[in-house]
């Protein structure tokens, strides 16, 4: 038996969530899709595993970041097969090392995407963004927001102040405008979350 088998550190798993039609931008689209990069270099600097929905625009640039800075990316697409996913719903397979095929639509896909990340950074988005937003500020999931010349941060920031609930996620959801600084705040609320969450199960247990 070998008893000199090398255990990796546990990763954590960064979700990238952002528009993946990207028209409505005009001519600031080049200069998302940089920052797109960026921040999936970002994910990969910071020793994390990026996860995105297998698509289009924002998430498929940061995913050739993270790429490109030698990291691992894991998409979640809403399709059931690779055929499907290719030509029913027009994605791309490029730039990731593992795509599941969910096989549960944008909505289902959405759902699984934001539970697999120990965190979800939001860019520039449409509706499929905000969905994915909700469902990880129901879930308390670290929340990492991109400030940029879009609408998107200001949507956010105004969602969370009328939902009457913005105490539930105090120092849960950091903003910034450079991807670094982003990640920076962004992996130090997933490891304070981590310890919370090591304490609860440790304590339930204890009781057990």
């Amino acid at each position: 038996m070998n008893n000199n088998i090398c255990h990796t550190t546990y990763k954590y798993k960064i979700c990238v969530s952002g528009a993946a039609e990207t028209d409505f931008l005009g001519d600031l689209r080049n200069k998302v899709f940089s920052l797109a990069e960026k921040l999936g270099a970002e994910i990969i600097k910071h020793d994390a595993v990026m996860v995105d929905g297998a698509t289009t625009g924002f998430p498929f640039w940061a995913s050739k970041g993270a790429k490109n800075a030698g990291g691992i990316v894991i998409g979640l697409s809403p399709a059931s097969t690779e055929k499907e996913h290719i030509n029913y719903f027009k994605l791309p397979t490029e730039y990731h090392d593992i795509i599941i095929y969910t096989g549960f639509n944008y909505s289902g896909r959405n759902l699984l995407l934001v539970r697999t990340a120990d965190a979800v950074v939001f860019g520039c988005g449409r509706m499929g963004t905000l969905n994915e937003f909700t469902i990880a500020f129901e879930d308390k999931k670290p929340i990492g927001i991109l400030q940029g010349e879009w609408e998107t941060d200001e949507l956010f920031k105004e969602m969370i102040e009328k939902s009457h609930r913005a105490q539930e996620m105090e120092g849960k959801i950091v903003w910034d405008k450079d991807p670094k600084q982003l990640l920076d705040k962004l992996v130090e609320v997933i490891k304070k979350d981590k310890e919370n969450n090591n304490h609860q199960t440790l304590f339930k247990n204890q009781e057990l």
